[in-house]
């Protein structure tokens, strides 16, 4: 099992996220798409990205507006895997801005 973050350790990898906010029961992060065909690209990459770490974020959509939120629902909160996860979300949401 993954060994959970602490509230100081969780505020600290926040600070290296683009717009992440949360504690350490889960980080989330709301992003605007210039429609909806481009936010179901977003999630379409994220899915291959969550496959390949066989980690999963929550993901929800309202037209051209996610809401991805990371926790590692097995340790009861947030873990490296999470702030790994969110890295890679910053990653792909920049591609397409």
């Amino acid at each position: 099992m993954a060994d959970l973050l602490t509230a100081e350790a969780v505020r600290e990898e926040l600070g290296g996220l683009t717009e992440w906010s949360g504690d350490p029961g889960g980080i989330t992060r709301t992003v605007q798409l210039p429609g909806f065909p481009d936010a179901v690209a977003v999630v379409d990459r994220v899915a291959v990205v969550a496959e390949a770490l066989d980690h999963h974020p929550d993901i929800d959509i309202r037209w051209r507006t996610l809401t991805f939120r990371c926790v590692t629902h097995s340790a009861g909160g947030v873990t490296h895997r999470d702030v790994e996860l969110a890295r890679q979300i910053d990653d792909i949401v920049r591609s397409v801005q």
